[in-house]
């Protein structure tokens, strides 16, 4: 094993001893949640909350939205971790620190990640507030956390053919029907940001049959396949993508909106947990 190996995996298990040495219980279930998502965290039955400044090798987060803790209780009687604040490329982290703490779930023992994250939407007919199922991704970050030397644990060349597991997939439509939240499903593109997109590039993305596009979650995947670790995705589209619309973005509309849809998100997380 290289030094570079080694230390990125002593990074690793350090983070999650500090992390297992203050749960009762590992969830097979860990949540990321998206900007303006931190209030799921009050929905768990005895959290226990752990501050990214407790936990070695995690930095603090700079983005309005996101709380930067990670919060282990019960979700519909299941046990669960959330990801409450998430490490963004665009604010100068390395890929590998972006996929930290999905590394340390599976070190821990997660079997399932579950992410939630804010969206512009490009598809004509996705109105602020819509919910979106992510069936596929386009990484146009050209960022890949899995450059370098391969991990204890983890696939050198990870299958992408089903980043969203079918079958989750599949439990999320049907939990959707039975609590009458409406879900749309498409194509999410992840971009480096910070900066929205010119109504070009948004145009660029429709023709390569993205649907919704943000700047978070493609790169967690990645790891998370390569790591064997189940996926499943939505997306809040928080406002319509530069040029759909004349509108102006502004990342205190996001917020908003995303708080404002939050309660239908919450139940189609909580309806796959309890169901899982």
């Amino acid at each position: 094993m290289s030094e570079e190996s080694a230390g990125a995996g002593d990074r690793i298990a350090a983070a999650a001893r500090a992390v297992g040495e203050r749960l009762e219980r590992i969830p097979e279930v860990a949540i990321v949640l998206g900007s303006g998502m931190g209030l799921l965290a009050d929905r768990l039955t005895r959290p226990r909350r752990i501050p990214y400044a407790e936990i070695p090798h995690f930095p603090r987060t700079t983005v309005v939205g996101h709380q930067g803790e990670l919060v282990a209780g019960s979700l519909g009687g299941a046990p669960v971790l959330l990801q409450s604040g998430r490490f963004h490329l665009y604010e100068g982290h390395p890929p590998e620190t972006v996929a930290l703490p999905v590394r340390v779930f599976a070190e821990l023992g997660v079997k399932t990640l579950l992410l939630t994250n804010a969206a512009g939407g490009i598809r004509r007919g996705f109105a602020r507030g819509v919910l979106m199922l992510i069936a596929d991704h386009v990484n146009l970050t050209f960022r890949n956390p899995l450059i370098g030397q391969t991990l204890p644990g983890e696939e050198r060349f990870p299958d992408m053919s089903n980043p969203y597991d079918p079958e989750l997939r599949a439990l999320a439509r049907e939990v959707a029907k039975r609590r009458r939240v409406t879900l749309e499903e498409g194509v999410y593109i992840q971009v480096l940001g910070p900066s929205y997109e010119t109504p070009a590039e948004i145009r660029m993305a429709e023709r390569m049959g993205a649907d919704a596009i943000g700047m978070s979650t493609a790169v967690e995947v990645i790891v998370a396949r390569a790591r064997g670790l189940r996926c499943l995705a939505f997306s809040t589209i928080s406002n319509p993508a530069a040029g759909t619309t004349h509108e102006r973005l502004d990342h205190a509309e996001v917020i908003a909106t995303t708080r404002e849809v939050a309660g239908q998100l919450e139940q189609l997380v909580e309806g796959v947990v309890t169901a899982l």
